[in-house]
């Protein structure tokens, strides 16, 4: 008589644990189609409000005029004014970089803050005397002389790295839709659906992709366009190979 141990399965190469439980893989693919309506969600709103009203902004700012003269200066306004301030202090480390200006009414104190220190933050020192534009009630732009620089305030042209954020979403969306769909499916055996190593590859290449292709349509200046149909096309090719040769073995899992 042939002794089996409870939990395990004889095969030709000696025992081997039993499928994991389907009650555990049903709560993982529920969980999965949660994470991805919440991402298409976020999906839906970087490119339906977020983008839009990023390239809407810049228009704007790009489109306004100097303001008139006035004897009583507004807090906002959508024109360009340029005032002078004080600089009570500045900030410029790496993961801080300000300066605090002091001005008449409405803008007795502005704390503005700058993306890098060139070429204008990285000389200034308490005491000095600058010229602040301002737009909307925040400082877009400060300058010294005939050195000037923007702010982290002031409107971009650069709707590519919206578009790389929603592209993420959207993807993460469909990858997490496709892996809970099978896990609800197919409980008891989810095949090449696991987290380790398509998932966790897939999820690699994408958060790469989107990130590298957003980073360089904004520096080369490409159409933001672009970007989804970059990033779409990469991750569904490297989910093909990769499903292929870890269905072929090629790939050691």
């Amino acid at each position: 008589m042939t002794t089996m141990r409870r939990g395990t399965v004889h095969g030709a190469d000696g025992p081997s644990p039993l499928p994991p439980r389907a009650g555990r893989n049903r709560l993982v693919g529920t969980a999965l189609i949660v994470l991805s309506l919440v991402a298409a969600l976020a999906c839906s709103f970087a490119f339906s409000t977020w983008l839009p009203t990023e390239r809407t902004l810049y228009r704007d700012y790009k489109g306004a005029r100097a303001c008139p003269a006035r004897t009583v200066i507004p807090r906002s306004e959508d024109c360009l004014r340029k005032l002078t301030f004080t600089v009570e202090n500045t900030r410029k480390t790496a993961k801080d970089k300000r300066a605090t200006l002091l001005g008449a009414q409405p803008f007795p104190r502005m704390a503005v803050p700058f993306g890098d220190s060139e070429p204008v933050l990285s000389g200034l020192q308490r005491g000095d005397r600058v010229t602040g534009t301002v737009w909307r009630g925040v400082v877009v732009v400060v300058a010294e002389g005939d050195v000037q620089q923007n702010s982290a305030d002031a409107p971009r042209d650069e709707p590519q790295m919206a578009a790389a954020v929603g592209t993420f979403a959207g993807l993460l969306a469909a990858l997490a839709l496709v892996f809970g769909a099978v896990h609800l499916a197919r409980p008891r055996d989810p095949g090449l659906f696991t987290w380790r190593p398509y998932g966790k590859w897939l999820l690699i290449v994408t958060a790469a992709t989107c990130t590298v292709v957003g980073l360089s349509t904004v520096w080369a200046g490409l159409p933001w366009l672009l970007v989804p149909t970059v990033c779409g096309a990469v991750v569904a090719g490297t989910a093909w190979f990769l499903h292929r040769d870890l269905r072929l073995g090629r790939v050691g899992r």
